[in-house]
């Protein structure tokens, strides 16, 4: 644990850095924190922080740079930080200005975040967490060809042809329709195979094809999100080094970046913070995330995040993408609440009919 001078000076150090890439020499120090110790008492304190690997320095009578040790220290105080009011006032009119539509606002998320942050924004849409049936219905289209239409928690309506062997009457199908939505209903994949027993031929191929389509639902995790503000690391003096920039690339190319950044422990609605070595993949090791989940818990959620050099602007970083989650989960909770009234309003119109 560092004294009260100690941190001031590696908070003078990492802001000071974090403005201007430069060595943080003890002058700059003495003029930036106000605090009343001779230049000398600076130096002396920069040894400790090099000596416990806070920050790193060329040689002694050099500036010094924070490490990756000194960044974290700095990043646990700034979780109390908001957004400023007049700033958040500016977002909510932003997202009054575009349709309604959840495309819309994760475009202008991400949009907003790259701009007040001066780093690339990754926006994920939301995904069913462990998707659970709601209804299906089985609708014949030909004589043996029917559409299968399967709606899950969370107003995700999707929908398969299906190939029977022989011809089949719409009234059959009604009937297994029913017979499904009772013995499947509310029930996650899982479930759902270990239900999957004393069905005839015509139930096991639709049951074969449920499965599937839960199946392929719930490992769309990476879908490819919305990004904005590339330019921005590719301005950065970290990203001068050709291979850095290009593994970078190639990651956002091959639409990998989203897999790579996101931390296994991401599972709350808190922002997590990963800096540099602290990233499990290798190509970002020069880089820090900052990430937090958004949407409806345990039911659809989405990513939203910000990804740069370990000298990014945490203090401004942090406190954005924290409020723009918030605003993001309002949004998808007013869309899922709409999208769920109309499909029960449905159906309720199935079950008059």
């Amino acid at each position: 644990m560092l004294s009260p001078r100690t941190e001031t000076i590696l908070k003078s150090i990492v802001e000071q850095y974090i403005a201007r890439p430069m060595p943080v020499p003890s002058q700059g120090i003495l003029a930036d924190s106000n605090l009343r110790i001779s230049p000398a008492t600076i130096r002396h304190e920069m040894a400790r922080l090099e000596n416990e690997g806070y920050v790193t320095r060329p040689h002694t009578s050099a500036g010094a740079v924070p490490s990756d040790k000194g960044y974290r220290y700095y990043v646990e105080s700034l979780f109390d930080l908001g957004l400023p009011l007049v700033e958040q006032r500016l977002i909510t009119h932003l997202f009054h200005q575009v349709e309604s539509e959840l495309d819309e606002w994760l475009r202008l998320a991400a949009a907003i975040i790259a701009q007040m942050t001066q780093n690339m924004a990754v926006v994920s849409r939301p995904k069913l967490v462990g998707c659970r049936l709601k209804h299906l219905e089985v609708v014949a289209l030909q004589d043996s060809l029917a559409l299968l239409v399967l709606v899950l928690h969370g107003a995700r309506v999707k929908q398969q042809l299906i190939n029977f062997e022989q011809a089949i009457k719409q009234s059959d199908l009604s009937a297994l329709s029913v017979k499904l939505n009772n013995v499947y209903h509310d029930l996650s994949l899982s479930r759902i195979k270990a239900r999957a027993t004393d069905l005839t031929p015509t139930e096991q191929q639709v049951t074969n094809c449920i499965i599937k389509m839960m199946q392929a639902e719930d490992e769309a995790q990476y879908s490819q999100p919305y990004l904005d503000g590339l330019h921005y690391i590719t301005d950065q003096p970290e990203f001068a080094n050709a291979p850095r920039l290009h593994e970078l690339m190639q990651m956002v190319e091959q639409g990998n970046l989203l897999k790579v950044i996101i931390p296994p422990k991401l599972n709350t609605r808190e922002v997590m913070v990963v800096i540099g070595q602290e990233n499990e993949a290798e190509a970002i090791q020069n880089c820090s995330v900052v990430i937090t989940l958004y949407g409806l818990h345990a039911e659809a959620v989405g990513t939203i995040g910000v990804i740069g050099p370990t000298r990014m602007p945490y203090a401004r970083t942090i406190p954005t993408v924290n409020y723009l989650s918030t605003v993001l989960s309002q949004l998808v909770a007013e869309l899922y609440g709409k999208q769920r009234k109309g499909t029960d309003t449905n159906d309720r119109a199935r079950q008059r009919r």
